[in-house]
């Protein structure tokens, strides 16, 4: 094993935290990741990992390491990408992390032109509304919906969506609709929990500025097709992308509250960590996203 490859093996140890999970990540003999980190270790004549009997992790001269292997190992792809004749096509396992719904209406179905475009990437994709971490599961990007706090990240933001407030017609009927902002904290939501563990307000743009409003509800949700599917049952108000419930609104099954109301736009974006920005499968991943992004509103 030379000496990128024992980086890249190093890399996904600290990614997964675990010896046989890189291995198997990387299609090697458990003993071989094991004997190859033990070489460097002693190549080097510093501790790099701190081992448990459930967990590895570095050491803090192992986290520094770390992070001048994955520039390294950027560098070099980024130089062969770049040689030859038009560069070297980007390749290798590309791990991203994408937000259900916008994955489902607007990514998958265009999946096969990237992959034709650039065959020899394979994708690994996940999909949900938790925050990832991107380091520690060894994911390259994610796509995701609302405002950017991790100054880890480096984020591209790739699109905004236009949001409504809605309702079932049935909870319209056993409570009535609300005339306006005021009359708002009288009815009871569908409350979508963020990850501090709180429930996202209802935003509203009035004169210039946000108004948010918490409202009481009987259910909470983690989940964007649960907050949907809620809804639709009656069980309150839910504030969403208006792509999402389309169809419901469409089909009657949500009904559009607050009309003359005007929500603030929703960012999309696309998140990855500043040590991989040089990557090309990110990159061309990335660009490619905000294209297929670029007609959503």
């Amino acid at each position: 094993m030379d000496r990128f490859d024992t980086m890249r093996l190093f890399c996904r140890i600290v990614e997964l935290g675990s010896f046989s999970r890189a291995a198997a990540d990387l299609h090697l003999p458990a003993a071989t990741a094991t004997h190859a980190i033990r070489a460097l270790e002693t190549r080097l004549g510093v501790r790099l990992l701190q081992r448990t009997t459930r967990h590895v992790s570095p050491t803090p001269d192992g986290d520094a390491y770390y992070q001048r292997s994955v520039r390294i190992l950027a560098d070099v792809e980024e130089t062969e990408a770049g040689l030859g004749h038009g560069g070297a096509p980007p390749r290798g396992k590309l791990r991203v992390d994408l937000q259900g719904t916008l994955a489902r209406t607007y990514v998958l179905p265009r999946l096969d032109a990237f992959l034709d475009r650039y065959p020899d990437i394979s994708l690994e994709i996940g999909m949900g509304d938790r925050l990832a971490d991107l380091v520690r599961e060894g994911i390259d990007c994610v796509l995701r919906v609302g405002e950017l706090a991790d100054s880890a990240m480096i984020g591209k933001r790739v699109a905004t969506l236009r949001q409504v407030t809605c309702a079932a017609p049935s909870y319209v009927d056993r409570h009535g609709a609300p005339a306006g902002l005021d009359d708002l904290p009288r009815h009871r939501a569908v409350n979508f929990i963020a990850p501090n563990g709180k429930p996202f307000p209802f935003d509203y743009v009035i004169g210039g500025a946000v108004r948010s409003v918490t409202l009481p509800g009987v259910v909470s949700v983690t989940d964007a097709d649960a907050y949907v599917a809620c809804a639709e049952r009656g069980l309150g108000l839910v504030q969403l992308p208006r792509y999402h419930v389309e169809r419901q609104l469409a089909a009657g099954t949500l009904l559009q509250i607050l009309p003359q109301l005007v929500a603030p736009d929703m960012p999309v974006s696309v998140l990855y960590p500043h040590a991989r920005q040089l990557s090309p499968r990110v990159r061309v991943f990335v660009h490619w996203l905000a294209d297929v992004m670029a007609s959503v509103s």
